[in-house]
């Protein structure tokens, strides 16, 4: 009897062990995969959301100010137009 609990330990002390490594294993190749991604984001010169939030609310400042000048022209050119 006493065999076969020592078999059941040793077997059991195994599994531990090979879970184990597999974990580690899936820790490395998760870095590995992870290093992939951010290199080959890198490669593709892609914008963090901060920058491309950033720079559609310049856009759109810029936007609203050209049309303020657009408007702004358009009266002068009127006045202009009478005046002539």
């Amino acid at each position: 009897m006493q065999t076969e609990n020592r078999f059941l330990d040793d077997l059991a002390r195994l599994a531990t062990g090979a879970v184990g490594a597999l974990q580690g294993v899936r820790q490395e190749a998760d870095g590995v995969v992870r290093q992939l991604v951010e290199r080959f984001v890198a490669d593709m010169k892609l914008v963090p959301r901060e920058e491309f939030e950033a720079v559609k609310t310049m856009a759109a400042k810029a936007r609203a100010e050209n049309e303020v000048l657009s408007e702004r022209l358009a009266a002068l050119e009127a006045k202009l137009a009478n005046q002539g």
